[in-house]
């Protein structure tokens, strides 16, 4: 178990050392609880860290069921199998992605400010957030992140359940995981202080990096 995203974000990086001290290194964060476990990882690997927003697509009216997420950049994955299930008609689902494609937008501006996205095209990349469980937000970041010719994509997540790395599949080139439980329910099992940080801290370590 880790005391909070911190202490989550210093034991992942730890298995990153590899990546320490590169000039082509980039840390991206999906916030708002990746960001802290991003800082930690960016601080630990002398790395910048910036941000990639991504919104998960759920049912109003079954607020368990992701459909899919989608990203920064226009990025867009859907599970096939959750439409199917989820009684939505196409129409409906394009509401809704267009929806949420514009609070994406909202968010990627109240974070960013005036400050200009770092440089991914030719950089090894290095997506971190605060877990892993369906994998519908990674893989929406995965596909926004190709579109801008990184040379190199490694997933890197505190904890996640067996067969995480399936799920992600070949969107990344490698991923790594600090704590894989074979008992894995929910992300937030895991940590003993897991309360979503404020948007203000969000910035606040976006603006120090």
């Amino acid at each position: 178990m880790f005391a909070d995203r911190f202490a989550a974000g210093y034991a992942l990086a730890r298995k990153l050392l590899a990546y320490a001290g590169r000039s082509d290194v980039v840390v991206l964060a999906l916030p708002r609880g990746g960001v802290l476990v991003g800082w930690e990882v960016a601080t630990a690997l002398s790395a910048q860290l910036d941000f990639l927003i991504v919104s998960k697509l759920g049912v109003p009216h079954r607020p368990g069921l992701t459909l899919g997420a989608v990203a920064s950049g226009g990025a867009c994955y859907i599970n096939p199998q959750a439409v199917a299930g989820s009684g939505l008609t196409p129409q409906q689902l394009e509401q809704l992605i267009a929806t949420e494609s514009r609070e994406l937008a909202r968010r990627d501006a109240g974070y960013r400010g005036s400050r200009q996205p770092v440089r991914i095209e030719g950089r090894t990349v290095i997506v971190v957030d605060d877990g892993l469980v369906t994998g519908a937000s990674m893989c929406a970041a995965l596909l926004a992140l190709r579109a801008s010719k990184p040379a190199w994509i490694v997933v890197a997540v505190p904890v996640a359940p067996p067969g995480a790395q399936e799920r992600i599949g070949t969107a990344a080139d490698e991923f790594v995981c600090a704590l894989s439980p074979a008992d894995f329910s929910r992300v937030g099992q895991y940590y003993q202080n897991f309360e979503p940080p404020s948007d203000e801290e969000v910035r606040a370590l976006l603006a120090r990096a």
